[in-house]
């Protein structure tokens, strides 16, 4: 085999990377070409990981953070052997079906670690994937825990607030085996960065609490004697990597056409001239190819290596370990839930469903020791801090609770990281109405099929006096209708461990548990073993005779309907209330039972305090819907209640009305 040369070797990454987005047509050019070295670097001196184990928990983690240079990974990827990024894949880049789409999507087998695209959310996960390589090895020791978390990002990434959230708390932390690798071109789609902004990044994560290392982007030296000080760096370490976007494309290379504009056939052929690569398209010599899969091959020694370190270790450890990693539950732990329930029902409290959410969080941090959680500067308004568990600090990473600050973003996109990693399974917490900060790491949550709890109190426009700013409307219609998340509303104490229970037990996939900052008194007064939440809804009460009304409704009115089912039928209007603390699982139900519970031979009337958009595929035509139609007011709770007509009283004179109605019109 001929010497082969780094230049050769990053090359090749960029000619696979030119010769996919020409073919396709579409895709961004530059940060291929720009960063090529850089990832070159990293994956043949540095990076620990193995194509045949691409799970391996102890594996160096690789973000694109700046997704839009998908092809770099792709790249990647295939020349360092990872089996199912193929060169047909390649070829496929942005065509359907292929695993190479237009920006990285969650595949392990493929070198994906996360999917990325929104800018700075890639940055943000990777904080939560050093956060957990921390307190992983804090409980299972070096010999198991070892490996650094590296990001490639971009101008547009660290622009993104959520940068900011996530620097100052990676800097906080001290979280010393992340290292960022800025690919600082200065060029953005718009132009020159300047156009925008004239930020001193370096002065920037410096007062983050981070090590600044300068290097050239395209010196190979100068990058690895930059990653390995930052590998030797007490602190979390950003390199500013100088680079020139699109180099080797004639008369665009270092500018802003570089970007994201498809390369002509006459910039393609300049760029190879340039890079003096006389291949044809998507082939690369044997000679490379054996080059880039000696990565692979030591990587595969090092996972060899660390198998045989867990299997001589102690047994009880690696048995934990090995549970951790898989996602397993504790045996016992819905058998504590049980015993809550029971509790619930002998002495049936009325409480605001945050306080019975804490007393829930209790049993289940005792009965799943890697359940972690956290909330944004609102522990005591959430309740998400149970007594029973510690927090975490940059001198002690043993707890289990983690203190984000005023940083929704960073925090559920932190709790991505945490989950992808593996090991921990995660909650965090904020107000209902601040969802809206977490809700671009929500939808990766969901994209990604990712188990992370989202504990959202405060839920409705009975928080009151705060006003219209703090109350949720339409965050309801907003989460539910976001594919693959599961929004839980109990109404109270034994629903709340009933969702926790859905939540916890699901085998994949994010879920949003909302919960009242007011007291609701207990609707479900009878112990049932079954989880009558797990349908996603059920009858709670039945009518006294034949049925001529039907309340659906959700978390804190559900006690509202069961008090104006009473009025109702002390009027002569039979009426059932039927509880639905998640339509998503009701909506996976067989046609039969949905429509046993959603009877239109009855008036069906919905009942929710938040918007009254998405109820008329319930009720139907001729149906009731009792909801906000506007946002809040600032008042006492019940002022508000009764100002905007949710009360018994004002919920069963409606239904009467509605029902009178309807009666004279018939007669008419």
């Amino acid at each position: 085999m001929n010497q082969v040369s780094f230049r050769d070797m990053a090359n090749s990454v960029r000619a696979l990377s030119m010769d996919a987005i020409h073919r396709a047509g579409s895709g961004h050019i530059g940060l291929p070409l720009g960063a090529a070295d850089v990832a070159t670097v990293l994956f043949t001196k540095f990076l620990k990981y193995d194509p045949g184990n691409p799970e391996w928990p102890d594996r160096d983690r690789f973000v694109l953070s700046a997704g839009h240079g998908s092809m770099l990974l792709y790249s990647l990827g295939h020349l360092a052997g990872y089996p199912e990024m193929s060169l047909d894949e390649i070829k496929r880049f942005r065509r359907f079906p292929s695993k190479a789409p237009g920006h990285p999507e969650y595949h392990p087998a493929t070198g994906v670690e996360m999917t990325t695209g929104p800018l700075g959310q890639g940055f943000g996960m990777a904080v939560g994937l050093a956060l957990s390589e921390r307190m992983l090895r804090e409980r299972f020791g070096p010999d198991l825990v070892d490996h650094f978390t590296y990001v490639l990002a971009g101008d547009g990434c660290l622009m993104e607030g959520i940068s900011y959230e996530a620097a100052a708390f990676a800097g906080h932390l001290k979280l010393d085996r992340l290292i960022v690798l800025f690919d600082d071109n200065r060029i953005s789609i718009d132009g020159p960065v300047s156009l925008a902004t004239s930020e001193n990044q370096g002065a920037r994560f410096k007062a983050c609490g981070w090590h600044w290392i300068a290097a050239d982007g395209h010196d190979p030296d100068s990058i690895a004697a930059a990653i390995e000080e930052a590998r030797q760096t007490p602190m979390p370490t950003i390199i500013g990597c100088r680079t020139t976007i699109g180099l080797g494309l004639p008369g665009i290379a270092g500018t802003a056409a570089a970007h994201g504009k498809p390369p002509t056939d006459d910039e393609i052929a300049g760029a190879r001239t340039a890079l003096n690569w006389t291949h044809p398209p998507f082939e690369i010599p044997e000679d490379i190819v054996n080059a880039w899969s000696k990565g692979g091959s030591k990587g595969h020694a090092d996972f060899q290596s660390w198998s045989e370190r867990l299997a001589n270790s102690d047994v009880s450890l690696r048995e934990e370990f090995n549970d951790w990693n898989n996602g397993d539950l504790p045996d016992g732990w819905r058998d504590k839930l049980a015993d809550f329930k029971k509790s619930q029902i002998k002495k049936p409290p009325n409480e605001p469903t945050r306080q019975s959410s804490q007393s829930v969080l209790g049993v289940l941090t005792k009965s799943i020791p890697n359940l972690i959680g956290g909330s944004a500067d609102l522990t005591p308004s959430n309740l998400s801090r149970p007594d029973n568990i510690s927090a975490i600090s940059c001198d002690d990473f043993s707890g289990r609770y983690v203190h984000y600050g005023v940083r929704e973003h960073a925090m559920a996109a932190i709790s991505n990281g945490i989950a992808l990693h593996g090991g921990f399974l995660p909650y965090c917490a904020t107000f209902l109405a601040f969802s809206d900060y977490c809700r671009p790491a929500i939808r990766l949550s969901a994209l990604m099929n990712q188990k992370v709890i989202y504990l959202l109190t405060h839920d409705s426009i009975t928080m009151g006096q705060d006003g219209p700013t703090h109350q949720s409307v339409e965050q309801f219609v907003a989460l539910r209708a976001m594919p693959n998340l599961f929004f839980f509303r109990p109404a109270d104490a034994v629903e709340v461990a009933e969702c926790w229970e859905l939540a916890v037990g699901l085998d994949i996939g994010p879920s949003a548990l909302v919960m009242t900052r007011e007291g609701v008194p207990p609707v479900r007064l009878e112990h049932h073993d079954e989880n009558l939440s797990a349908q996603g809804a059920y009858e709670l009460a039945e009518a006294t005779g034949e049925a001529k009304v039907t309340i659906l409704a959700t978390g804190s009115e559900v006690w509202v309907a069961l008090e104006a089912r009473e009025l109702l039928q002390g009027a002569g209007f039979p009426t059932r209330v039927v509880s639905m603390p998640c339509l998503e699982l009701f909506e996976n139900q067989p046609l039969s039972y949905r429509e046993s519970l959603i009877d239109h031979g009855t008036l069906v009337v919905s009942l929710e305090a938040g918007t009254v958009v998405g109820w008329d595929r319930y009720v139907g035509p001729e149906g009731l819907i009792i909801g906000m139609h506007g946002f809040g007011e600032s008042g006492l709770p019940e002022e508000v209640m009764r100002h905007f007509e949710i009360t018994p009283e004002a919920v069963a004179e409606r239904i009467q009305s509605h029902l009178e109605t309807s009666v004279t019109k018939e007669d008419a």
